[in-house]
């Protein structure tokens, strides 16, 4: 007549699918808090006409950097500076996840967040007058390894200029 109400929490399958689909829940939420708790970093910009180095980390690659784990070539142009600066944000407007989050003449600065868990990246892009190129900078603002995902962005976003 009534329903039966079960005394305890399911089967032991219940509870393995139960913690099958929390348990991937609740680290995205501790990751979440975890982005929150690491603000947009002070030594973002050029500062006294360079970008910040990369710290010892492997998270991190700078076209300003000396050595070959953090080293990466900067963005070579043949166009105006003005044009070359158009192209690059519509490339960086059709990059997944990227948001443009300051636009200068010199200057560029995009964070990037990764498809599963948020984590930003921070890109940032540097024309210098008296050149033509574009210095990169691209570093993760959490973790140590990146697994090469800023090296390889860069990349792809050298390969969509076609330069």
């Amino acid at each position: 007549m009534f329903p039966m109400i079960p005394t305890k929490f399911g089967s032991d399958r219940s509870r393995q699918l139960f913690l099958i689909l929390a348990l991937p829940i609740l680290v995205m939420v501790i990751l979440r808090i975890a982005n929150a708790l690491y603000p947009r970093p002070k030594t973002l910009g050029a500062q006294a006409g360079r970008l910040a180095p990369c710290t010892d980390r492997p998270n991190c690659v700078c076209s300003q950097n000396d050595d070959s784990e953090h080293s990466i070539e900067p963005l070579h142009f043949k166009e105006t500076r003005e044009d070359a600066r158009r192209r690059l944000i519509e490339v960086l407007s059709e990059l997944p996840r990227a948001r443009i989050v300051t636009q200068q003449p010199d200057y560029l600065h995009v964070e990037c967040g990764s498809l599963v868990f948020g984590f930003v990246d921070d890109v940032e892009f540097q024309f210098r007058d008296d050149e033509s190129l574009i210095h990169v900078r691209s570093a993760s603002r959490i973790g140590y390894s990146d697994l090469g995902v800023n090296r390889k962005r860069v990349e792809l976003i050298r390969d969509r200029l076609g330069w």
